[in-house]
């Protein structure tokens, strides 16, 4: 496994490229994890496939030029996301490509496929949170009372300690997504992490009409996995938007929300291979 970094204007991207594959894939990882965590696939698909696992924004080495608060709050449009990643394609040689994404990189999957479908072959996506995003997370990052909220809550020391609390208490959230997002706001930097994430990311909402249209304009293959004791993102989230998808399939795994692991490229192999 080799890292790299690629830059534009805006950003210096931080990405790892793993497999000796001729099919070209992009990495897209869930919060709080980097750009290694599709390693795991390597053993099963790694002949099939060249990896670019990349660290999201807001995520490890992955920074902006300028991470100030005026320019975190302007956020990154879907279009500004494609022509990023059309710059990366250019510079590396790669004409088409797969994606594999995770839960929150399932927002930047979902984009891609609604920007550059030309260049995508195929789609594999786990945990598709950009289907249904919980109501709480499109309150903070799409309203400007939430926003400001956020920002108030996220910039503070006990802010979200506290919210997390008050969401498990409410049953918004259950122990597992508790825990989880307590480990990812232990610091000042995990928190503005946090925020930054939520609020720069805000614009890569799904226009699931446009979405379901391009996979199928473009005869797109693309499975969707779902883990059968995912509570936060369940297989019932994809009902509106999967049957209407050409070529589509959606699997249920025997897996909680953390399903990124060896058995899931070993299934994600089968399914290629069967599909």
């Amino acid at each position: 496994m080799i890292e790299h970094y690629f830059e534009d204007e805006r950003i210096i991207l931080h990405y790892y490229k793993f497999g000796t594959g001729t099919k070209n894939m992009l990495c897209f990882h869930g919060y709080g994890m980097h750009g290694k965590q599709f390693r795991v696939v390597e053993e099963s698909l790694g002949k099939q496939y060249t990896f670019y696992g990349f660290d999201l924004f807001f995520h490890k080495e992955t920074k902006l030029k300028d991470q100030s608060l005026e320019v975190v709050k302007r956020g990154i449009s879907k279009r500004e996301l494609g022509k990023l990643f059309l710059g990366f394609c250019q510079k590396n040689d790669i004409n088409t490509f797969s994606i594999l994404a995770y839960s929150m990189g399932s927002h930047f999957a979902t984009s891609l496929v609604e920007e550059i479908p030309e260049q995508i072959e195929e789609v594999f996506i786990a945990a598709p949170s950009s289907l249904k995003p919980g109501k709480f997370l499109r309150f903070l990052s799409g309203n400007k009372v939430g926003n400001k909220l956020l920002e108030r809550l996220a910039l503070s020391d006990n802010g979200m300690t506290n919210l997390l609390s008050i969401l498990k208490k409410t049953r918004v959230i259950d122990q597992q997504a508790h825990d989880i997002l307590l480990k990812e706001i232990a610091t000042s930097e995990l928190r503005f992490s946090f925020y930054a994430c939520t609020i720069y990311l805000r614009f890569l909402n799904l226009d699931a009409e446009k979405f379901i249209d391009k996979l199928n304009q473009h005869q797109i293959k693309s499975i969707f996995i779902f883990g059968e004791r995912d509570k936060s993102y369940p297989a019932k989230i994809g009902l509106s938007v999967i049957p209407k998808i050409t070529h589509a399939q959606q699997v249920v795994v025997n897996e909680d929300h953390n399903m990124i692991n060896l058995n899931f490229g070993r299934t994600l192999s089968s399914l290629l291979h069967d599909h």
